[in-house]
């Protein structure tokens, strides 16, 4: 689904993204863990056209992503959900959710992509008519998955998404993760809380001053505390 080589990227003047090669195969849950600072989130926006890279190839599901911008991306099946979430204020939960599919060839469908969103995401249900920017922390983020959702992704790129939100509504999201992928979406997470992300992914990778330092099963990183206490710490 997502093959990355020899990428780089700058932020300002920092090269933050250093000859990063990894690939997402289709139906996964891949993990990249790292430090702060370690280039996650630089990583994401690069892959989405939000930063220009400065070399490298990105192919995804088969075409290099080569010079098209974000939107273009986004059509052709790659969403993203950034850590600030971008809830629109001033709108409805339903009215941020059309939002994800206005400029798609399904804004047609929009109501029945609702339905659907919302059988999925059953906390935003009964919240449509609700201004969105008046849910709580852990909703706002439901609802930031679910208007990605919309256009029906092939893959989504999730950064740090249980970050501030209690632990009753991060077990509820990470059991949705799972549920994402068995209905075929490909989910590439950039995640704080390294355990409860490894447990439900298939590889992860270990990022640090910009650089792949590891990579292996998701498995056998939950097992190795020495690379969560190098790498991944804080």
């Amino acid at each position: 689904m997502l093959q990355v080589r020899a990428l780089n990227a700058w932020y300002d003047r920092s090269h933050v993204v250093q000859d990063v090669s990894f690939e997402v195969a289709s139906g996964e849950i891949v993990t990249l863990m790292g430090r702060n600072g370690a280039g996650k989130t630089t990583t994401l926006r690069t892959l989405m056209g939000l930063l220009s890279r400065s070399s490298g190839d990105i192919v995804f599901d088969g075409r290099p992503l080569h010079g098209e911008p974000a939107h273009e991306r986004y059509h052709r099946g790659l969403a993203y959900v950034p850590e600030d979430r971008r809830i629109v204020p001033g709108l409805t939960v339903r009215e941020n959710l059309q939002l994800g599919i206005i400029a798609s060839p399904r804004r047609g469908e929009v109501d029945v992509m609702i339905e659907e969103i919302a059988a999925t995401f059953p906390r935003l249900k009964e919240r449509l008519p609700q201004e969105a920017t008046s849910l709580s922390g852990g909703e706002q983020q439901m609802l930031a998955i679910a208007r990605a959702m919309m256009a029906r992704p092939k893959m989504i790129l999730l950064d740090e998404p249980s970050e501030g939100i209690m632990p009753l509504l991060v077990h509820e999201m990470f059991d949705l993760f799972v549920r994402m992928r068995r209905d075929g979406t490909t989910i590439l997470l950039v995640e704080q809380n390294v355990q409860r992300a490894l447990s439900i992914s298939d590889r992860a990778y270990v990022l640090d001053q910009g650089r792949i330092v590891h990579e292996g099963s998701a498995s056998a990183l939950l097992d190795d505390a020495e690379i969560q206490s190098r790498y991944c710490a804080v």
